[in-house]
């Protein structure tokens, strides 16, 4: 198989074709000789942050001199964004070369499964020191739950996200969210509510201490803090990123190697990952975010406050998510939004009825197309695209950088 006959194949297995369970990724990779206890492994699970979390956490290792893997997902850019070792996309070649390797074990998997065991066949084989991975769905039944040589935990802000799934409560996602914990340290965040801390609190996690931090600034370069006596600043923007940044502060000092604060202020000050409140462009200011739940939507809704209705927005949503939260949170602080439906997804709300709700909370109108949306506000300033990661990537390529 070539390339796009490796990734038609990948995408072809979906991500719900098989019950879950973690017997299929165990015997997979023991047919691949257990490439997951070749490397440490910082493993991460969450809500909302997780990904910010993984991308700061990477920089410091690849800053401090290791050979960094990581794991994310979804993908933004590139789907070989999944898989990265110091920064850099698995190439082409090497994915199709370690695909064919999953695919001759003949052990039926979904996509995230074989992309699981790809990313950890190749750092294995990479000699990779560390890896950073981040979950892809809950935790417990989680592919990436059957690494073994786990060095930290990381349960990053806890929210109602894929609640068919993972339950109905907080309490019960925060359940299997910590099923990932091993017998490393856990660190969370300082912002988890009541129901999450209920569960989290068994696990005697360790929490940066608020009591310690001093904003100096957050704006649209990003912020800069005081944090136990030691002044840090994060190019990824909005305030949430301070609370994510700590939590990669702990981990770093809680997981058993010794790297220096100015490591990681070097490494925060770096860190790039892609729909997080990112500019795309300067002139208009065009602003990229995934936020796509409840407390995505608080965290965006914070950030917008600082535009006193100025902004713009273009909108598409997933019609299985609780859109309208997102909608209700930032809407109010848009003076216009134009809705799109976002392109070759089946579970895209339709861009008119996706208009219907946001008009409760803004003026608004639909659009045909992402050209057509950007078209409609081309004399704007500023103009915010949010609500779903999907509709980020998509739209992505359409604006000139």
């Amino acid at each position: 198989m070539n390339y796009l006959e490796t990734l038609n194949y990948i995408h072809s297995l979906g991500n719900f074709s098989l019950p879950p369970t973690l017997d299929r990724i165990k015997l997979v990779l023991e047919k691949l000789s257990n490439p997951q206890n070749s490397f440490k492994a910082i493993h991460i699970a969450g809500t909302n942050g997780k990904g910010s979390v993984s991308a700061m956490l990477a920089k410091v290792f690849h800053t401090a001199g290791y050979k960094t893997a990581l794991f994310v997902s979804p993908f933004i850019i590139d789907f070989r964004e999944r898989i990265q070792i110091n920064g850099e996309f698995i190439s082409e070649a090497d994915l199709v070369y370690y695909a064919q390797k999953v695919k001759a074990t003949n052990v039926a998997l979904t996509e995230f499964e074989f992309i699981t065991a790809i990313a950890f066949l190749y750092f294995c084989n990479k000699k990779c020191d560390i890896a950073i991975i981040e979950t892809g769905l809950g935790g417990r039944l989680d592919a990436t739950n059957a690494l073994t040589n786990v060095i930290a935990s990381v349960i990053t802000k806890i929210g109602l996200d894929h609640t068919a799934i993972l339950g109905d409560s907080i309490e019960k996602i925060t359940a299997e969210k910590c099923g990932i914990i091993k017998k490393a340290p856990v660190i969370t965040s300082f912002n988890q509510c009541e129901g999450a801390m209920s569960v989290l609190g068994a696990h005697n996690p360790i929490i940066p201490d608020k009591s310690s931090l001093e904003v100096l600034k957050s704006d649209i370069t990003g912020n800069t803090y005081i944090y136990k006596g030691v002044q840090y600043s994060t190019s990824l923007i909005g305030k949430h990123q301070i609370e994510n940044s700590l939590i990669v502060i702990e981990t770093v000092k809680s997981c058993g190697i010794g790297i220096s604060d100015e490591t990681v202020k070097v490494a925060l000050a770096n860190t790039y990952f892609p729909a997080r409140l990112e500019v795309v462009s300067k002139k208009p200011l065009i602003i990229i975010d995934g936020a796509h739940n409840p407390d995505g939507a608080t965290a965006l809704a914070e950030f917008l406050k600082g535009y006193k209705g100025k902004a713009t927005a273009i909108i598409g949503v997933m019609k299985d998510k609780d859109y309208e939260t997102v909608l209700r949170e930032c809407l109010p602080y848009i003076y216009k939004a134009v809705a799109v439906t976002v392109e070759n997804l089946p579970r895209s709300l339709d861009a008119f009825e996706l208009c219907k709700t946001a008009s409760k909370y803004t003026n608004c109108v639909s659009a045909s197309s992402y050209d057509e949306a950007l078209e409609l506000l081309k004399n704007e300033e500023t103009i915010f695209i949010f609500g779903s990661l999907y509709l980020a990537a998509s739209i992505r390529e359409k604006i000139k950088f």
